[in-house]
């Protein structure tokens, strides 16, 4: 499917995610896919919790029991690959790169997204941290209800 599509397939997504156990903290999910030679993500990892190794061809891997949830991969991936996901209570919380204008603002509620481009849920903006060390890629933290803790990829403005 996602050399036809362009869109992983369901096992694929889950298999990306640890277990819903460890996400009461916040982990890295790596949505690499494919062998390509990349690797900002294991270099600017300051806690060694991704690993490539040495061909950089290879997809990275999460070791989660070093994994912080910094979100320092997040914008340093060119691929927008990565996100930080935690479990409370009811919501599922992320923290996603965004590169588009308007950029959302704390409080405001978005369209939450899902891989194939449809809106699935209300997205609750809870913070926007941007920075030139960032090359610009905006970290945006959302929360969206629990059940769309696999299928919620993105934030779209409300039109």
């Amino acid at each position: 499917m996602l050399n036809k599509t362009g869109i992983p397939t369901k096992d694929q997504v889950l298999s990306r995610f640890p277990d819903r156990k460890v996400l009461i903290k916040p982990k890295a999910i790596l949505e690499c896919y494919e062998d390509i030679p990349c690797n900002p993500c294991s270099t600017s990892c300051p806690f060694d919790a991704i690993e490539i190794g040495e061909n950089i061809n290879k997809q990275p891997q999460l070791h989660a029991d070093l994994c912080t949830g910094c979100a320092v991969c997040v914008p340093s991936c060119p691929g927008l690959a990565i996100v930080i996901a935690q479990i409370k209570g009811d919501r599922a919380v992320f923290k996603i790169p965004y590169e588009f204008l308007p950029m959302p603002e704390k409080g405001q509620i978005w369209d939450g997204i899902n891989r194939i481009g449809e809106i699935i849920c209300d997205a609750l903006i809870e913070q926007v941290a941007i920075s030139s060390k960032t090359d610009h890629t905006a970290v945006v933290t959302v929360s969206v209800p629990v059940d769309y803790l696999y299928d919620f990829v993105t934030v779209r403005v409300r039109l």
